[in-house]
């Protein structure tokens, strides 16, 4: 692959980020939520930040600066097919199951739903976005242990700690396979 010019699409707070930074240069954060705190948490490590309203203006953003590669860390906005098919093989998700466990499922319901079925182990899974929500190709998967004494929020808190080094490994292995940029 070229060099990686990466954008992230986030609608929280990004807290993968740092992670990420520590291998990687992102070049843009984008946000659907115009409140989103990941938009001030960009601009605090110095990556160029913005709200963006529709795909067809992000589309155009992302084209303007050369972005190869687009990191959904907690996007919550399930992406158009016609936004997927323009940016196919350039999109990573990362989801806080092990896919295809739990898969259109988000945040908190995700790890209650992991308790009710009384999984031992749970993680996240970074893949490629299709057609298919959480259905493209797996690249990476981290796991952690579910103790009996584990809530939605300590699952969550567990996963989330394992989403940085997933997707620095999931950007590695794309550049190491040479996927088309």
């Amino acid at each position: 692959m070229k060099k990686l010019n990466i954008a992230v699409l986030a609608s929280g707070n990004g807290t993968i980020i740092p992670d990420i930074m520590k291998e990687f240069e992102i070049k843009l954060v984008l946000s659907n939520k115009l409140d989103a705190r990941v938009l001030e948490n960009a601009t605090q490590l110095g990556i160029k930040s913005m709200y963006v309203s529709n795909e067809d203006e992000m589309s155009k953003i992302l084209q303007e600066h050369n972005i190869n590669l687009i990191l959904s860390i907690g996007y919550m906005k399930i992406l158009s097919h016609t936004f997927v098919e323009k940016w196919r093989n350039k999109i990573l998700n990362v989801h806080p199951s092990l896919l295809p466990k739990f898969a259109g499922m988000i945040n908190l319901k995700v790890h209650a739903e992991v308790l009710k079925a009384e999984e031992k182990q749970t993680g996240c899974t970074v893949h490629f976005v299709d057609e298919i929500l959480d259905g493209g190709k797996i690249l990476v998967q981290k796991t952690c242990e579910v103790s009996p004494n584990d809530t939605p929020e300590s699952l969550k808190n567990k996963v989330q700690a394992l989403e940085g080094p997933a997707m620095v490994e999931a950007i590695k292995k794309i550049c190491e396979e040479n996927y088309e940029s």
